[in-house]
């Protein structure tokens, strides 16, 4: 039994993207967010979220990635886990959709723990309670992440889990319903999820 546990650890996924001294990892990649099946669960109003991700192996422990990213959401983005989560009350009187193209730089630490510093401009547009544009605004959002990353299938396929800090330092031109609800809550956002799939080229 033990040495069936010790051949199977050995085969189990390890990290993705970090340097080994028998192989170079891979200059290219394309990688996505896993939370994009949440568009798929049967909610009341989906987060019609979509990201795709390339990247560039500047060094073996250093990459470079040009993020796309789509969502939207019906109440500020600061407020914390706990029972305002959810809340009607707390909610925009309508939705935003925000649209960007961001640049991340992801650092190896050790072996497949990493750190990654992103940055994504987004045009954000305001919809009414009725589905109607109000007007658009601009927000930029910054992230600093934690992660580890799973090599999987010959180092072919990486699984990135990871923690997040989130912080949008400019959002600029909300409708005033909107700013009322969003002067209640801080401009960051503390321990977000995060879960990339992605495949070396």
């Amino acid at each position: 039994m033990s040495a069936l546990l010790v051949l199977a650890l050995r085969g189990a996924p390890a990290n993705a993207q970090a340097v080994e001294p028998e192989t170079e990892p891979k200059k290219h990649f394309v990688s996505t967010s896993l939370f994009m099946l949440a568009n798929l669960l049967p909610l009341d109003d989906p987060p019609h979220f979509y990201q795709l991700n390339y990247g560039y192996r500047v060094t073996p422990k250093d990459a470079l990635i040009v993020e796309a990213i789509t969502w939207r959401y019906q109440a500020p983005l600061g407020i914390p886990y706990g029972t305002h989560q959810g809340d009607p009350d707390e909610a925009f009187p309508g939705h935003v959709r925000d649209v960007g193209v961001g640049l991340a730089y992801q650092r190896f630490i050790w072996k497949g723990v990493y750190s990654a510093l992103h940055a994504t401009p987004f045009v954000q547009t305001y919809f009414d309670a009725r589905g109607e544009k109000i007007q658009t605004g601009f927000q930029l959002f910054m992230t600093l992440r934690f992660g580890y990353s799973f090599r999987l299938f010959d180092d072919r396929i990486f699984l990135e889990p990871s923690v997040a800090f989130t912080y949008w330092p400019v959002n600029t031109n909300l409708p005033a319903s909107f700013q009322k609800q969003e002067d209640k809550w801080p401009n960051y956002f503390l321990f977000e999820p995060g879960l990339n799939l992605g495949v070396n080229l």
